[in-house]
């Protein structure tokens, strides 16, 4: 049975613990006998990286996620594009947006040095987007490890994985139930939008050209609407980014949920969760206890980070997060 409990340090820390016979094949401690200094090279590789640049949290909790999303965990979203396969960092689902590879390389290099062949790229991509949260949010829980990495990174699969950011109420809560979460998951992990950035061109027709209509979103706060118009002219020779929210951009925290409820959430796929009179009321619950977000959120990771996992025989420990093994 999976537990979870909040420790109360200065009531900002929660942390899921699992069960010592794991999650879907994963095991808390995985790494204790064959690698123990994992988990302290992924964590000072990630604190130098935000240190240098404090975006970057944002960046690895979304890798994580669009790592598991498609194909399951399994370390696809690394692998390079080949002159024979486009990969799929290479789709405009995450390229330029999704990056920080280079973090999860460091981390990969360092401890093939001590631990060869031992510890996976997917169980880095983990451990990475928990010590992002940590860094970012103050939240922690115990990372179930075990995962191997796939050996295919197809960038046509992304299509039907990943949400992009114009889906409605409903096509977000079908594709969430396709991984094995609950509209609750889906409200809760949608809370990481309160740190990170979004190109113009993911939200630009909500000012400009809502559902054909020439106009802007009625639904959008007036003020916002301007204040994005003025990042986001209606031309572009780039594709500038701003915050997915603005008041905490770098804080991993529950100030997504007011702002949802003033109108002020920037993706449609963002705005849809208050639509709903059943998401609507978490929201307004999350916005009022970010305790209990911060709990819920831990062991939603936890829970999202076994979808459709590889264990045991099969799959890969690649030597190269970016390469696929040569037998």
């Amino acid at each position: 049975m999976k537990k979870s409990i909040c420790l109360s340090l200065l009531a900002v820390l929660c942390i899921v613990f699992a069960p010592a016979d794991g999650y879907d094949g994963l095991k808390v401690g995985y790494y204790s006998h064959t690698c123990p200094q994992a988990e302290s090279i992924i964590n000072s590789t990630v604190s130098k990286a935000l240190k240098e640049d404090p975006l970057l949290a944002g960046v690895i909790i979304r890798m994580h996620f669009h790592d598991c999303f498609v194909r399951g965990c399994d370390g696809s979203v690394l692998i390079d594009s080949t002159p024979g396969n486009k990969a799929e960092k290479e789709s405009p689902a995450n390229f330029p947006s999704l990056r920080g590879f280079e973090v999860i390389d460091e981390a990969k290099r360092i401890i093939e040095s001590v631990c060869p062949q031992v510890v996976s790229c997917a169980d880095i991509i983990a451990f990475a987007a928990r010590d992002s949260a940590y860094k970012a949010g103050k939240i922690s829980w115990y990372v179930p490890a075990g995962r191997k990495d796939g050996n295919i990174s197809k960038d046509e699969e992304i299509i039907n994985n990943l949400p992009p950011p114009s889906l409605n109420f409903q096509q977000l809560t079908d594709l969430f139930e396709q991984k094995g979460l609950s509209q609750q998951d889906m409200v809760v992990l949608s809370g990481a939008h309160s740190i990170g950035t979004s190109h113009c061109s993911s939200f630009q027709d909500r000012l400009y050209n809502f559902n054909n209509s020439g106009v802007v979103d009625p639904s959008l706060d007036p003020q916002l609407a301007k204040s994005l118009k003025f990042n986001c002219p209606p031309t572009m020779t780039s594709d500038p980014t701003v915050p997915l929210e603005n008041n905490t951009p770098t804080k991993l925290d529950n100030v997504y949920y007011s702002e949802l409820l003033r109108n002020r959430g920037l993706l449609t796929s963002d705005h849809t969760l208050i639509t709903n009179s059943d998401t609507r009321k978490m929201v307004q619950t999350y916005s009022n206890y970010p305790t209990l977000w911060r709990r819920k959120f831990a062991y939603a990771m936890v829970k999202m980070g076994t979808i459709d996992v590889l264990t045991g025989s099969q799959g890969e420990i690649r030597n190269n997060c970016r390469i696929v093994n040569r037998n």
